[in-house]
């Protein structure tokens, strides 16, 4: 009998339902939201994030994302669901995600309720971007509120 060599093969992980978002490109800052900044001190604008926890006790503000850091490497963060978008499920299959996933303790979801999750983080963070700064929007202003509703013209009349 020969012995024969094992290579043990790498083992990949089970890709995990989650909820995926995009940052915000511009987010309105300072006194009254007057100003305006791209992306998130962490993350640039439209950077595709996954959401990988909530805090329901306070109405879903914050959330524990993970993604890829303005410097490239990935981190993962709190940050407030209003500078997030386009929340939906999808399967995230990255290696470096799960892993995230794993040590942050994520527990296991089925589409339907990443679906349900999804829907339910859009119509907060959409409230929540309309209700954090109290004054009206600067003219012209870039934040996702405006340039959704300017359309594909970009920037709100002013």
């Amino acid at each position: 009998m020969t012995a024969e060599s094992v290579t043990p093969q790498p083992v990949t992980p089970e890709p995990l339902w989650l909820v995926a978002a995009n940052v915000v490109r511009w987010r309105r800052y300072g006194d009254g939201g007057q100003e305006l900044r791209p992306g998130t001190k962490s993350y640039r604008g439209g950077a595709k994030v996954y959401v990988v926890d909530t805090y329901p006790g306070m109405g879903h503000e914050q959330v524990t994302t993970i993604g890829r850091a303005r410097t490239g490497r990935w981190i993962t963060v709190d940050t407030g669901s209003r500078h997030l978008h386009t929340f939906r499920a999808k399967l995230a299959y990255a290696p470096a995600v799960l892993r995230r996933a794993g040590a942050v303790g994520v527990r296991l979801r089925s589409r339907e309720e990443a679906e349900e999750l999804a829907a339910l983080l859009e119509r907060l963070a959409a409230e929540y971007r309309e209700t954090h700064h109290g004054a009206p929007h600067p003219t012209p202003c870039l934040c996702h509120t405006c340039l959704t509703a300017a359309g594909p013209e970009g920037v709100t009349p002013g």
